[in-house]
């Protein structure tokens, strides 16, 4: 029970509809990660009430800890956590590049250390759909390598082919296919002659749904745009397409621009514990003098629970003596923010309005400046 409908489109944005056995997602949406099957600092209840409609769990941690057999036993991610509605879930790839010198790539997987227990365990594309078909998850993802940046041609070329023989052995391996949904990953790092001949291979695999990988691991905007541009329209226009690990609410927006359906990335919660918020004039710190009397919302046309109930400086007053109730309000807010951020286009596509959308949105959300470290410049 899987299906996507694309309902219009301006340009390459597109609004669409995606079935899956636990509901209905309508996109472009962004999607809130719940690594080891909790958004940080948040109730399902917060994230249910900030208008999610579907949520990620992590493969690999949820692996190591507390492991596939209890969660299948809870009746997976969705009885484990108590979540009802669409989960996805990744295969667990980026997490082991992660890890540097704790882990082995072979043609078999990968080996690696537990960090944590200095345990060693092995997966492999089998292992990884036996996993994500034990987690229950409604999409899941094929076992890929994620490459680095920078990274020479001919390691990317490597990495692409070995990733391509990983999907031949997920597509082998995928045997709950009337209930989870197989995406594919487009790899090839910045180089555009491999970027093609990912997508020729994952066309041919006629998975699902598509994802385009390698584009967070630090490589500047403008190559990350490059690569969407080229890879984007050539998905098929009746499958969802995948962009994985863009956080950031302009690159939600310029990803959408470029005909993207998907988003995900632990970018709002992981700021908002720091102390950093988003509005539509670009991201601020709370911590920041000019909020310690401003008695204000956060954002004035937010309906988000944060603004509804607290002002700026009591939110401040919170980040400033590490209260972790601060982190929880801010969170709740980011989170909300990029739902809504990504519903706002939907609205403006179907309503044929998505140029001017687009741009008045993109001059604002690059508004303020930042610092080195993503927090506003200013007065502590």
């Amino acid at each position: 029970m899987f299906e996507f409908e694309c309902q219009t489109r301006q340009g390459q944005a597109r609004a669409g509809r995606l079935t899956t056995p636990h509901g209905v997602v309508e996109t472009p949406v962004f999607m809130p990660v719940g690594t080891h099957s909790t958004l940080k600092s948040m109730t399902m209840g917060h994230v249910a009430e900030a208008g999610a409609q579907i949520i990620l769990g992590n493969a690999y941690h949820l692996f190591l800890r507390p492991g596939t057999d209890l969660i299948e036993a809870a009746g997976g991610l969705h009885g484990w956590c108590g979540w009802q509605k669409p989960i996805l879930t990744d295969s667990g790839g980026f997490q082991i590049f992660s890890l540097g010198e704790f882990r082995q790539i072979t043609e078999n997987g990968v080996q690696f250390k537990d960090p944590i227990t200095g345990a060693k365990h092995t997966i492999t594309p089998e292992r990884s759909m036996a996993i994500q078909r034990a987690l229950g998850a409604d999409i899941i993802m094929a076992f890929d390598e994620c490459p680095p940046y920078p990274t020479t041609h001919q390691y990317a070329e490597q990495s692409m082919h070995l990733t391509h023989r990983w999907l031949e052995r997920c597509v082998a391996a995928h045997t709950n296919t009337a209930k989870q949904a197989l995406f594919s990953i487009v790899q090839g790092s910045v180089y555009e002659d491999l970027r093609q001949q990912s997508i020729a291979f994952c066309l041919e695999m006629d998975t699902p749904g598509y994802a385009i990988g390698g584009v967070s691991v630090g490589e500047p905007k403008h190559l990350i745009n490059q690569i969407v541009d080229q890879v984007a329209p050539q998905l098929p226009e009746g499958k969802p397409r995948y962009l994985m690990g863009m956080g950031e609410p302009i690159d939600v927006l310029e990803g959408i621009h470029r005909g993207v359906d998907m988003f995900d990335c632990v970018h709002p919660t992981r700021v908002a514990r720091h102390g950093s918020f988003f509005t539509f004039d670009g991201r601020r710190n709370i911590k920041n003098g000019e909020f310690r009397d401003r008695f204000e919302p956060l954002m004035e046309d937010c309906d988000c629970y944060t603004c509804q109930h607290h002002h700026t400086a009591y939110l401040r007053h919170l980040m400033r003596i590490k209260e972790a109730t601060g982190g929880t309000l801010l969170s709740i807010h980011n989170v909300r923010f990029m739902i809504r951020l990504a519903a706002m286009a939907r609205t403006a596509i179907l309503e044929n309005r998505w140029t001017s959308f687009y741009d008045e949105m993109s001059q604002r959300l690059q508004a303020t400046p930042l610092d080195r470290e993503g927090e506003v410049v200013g007065t502590p």
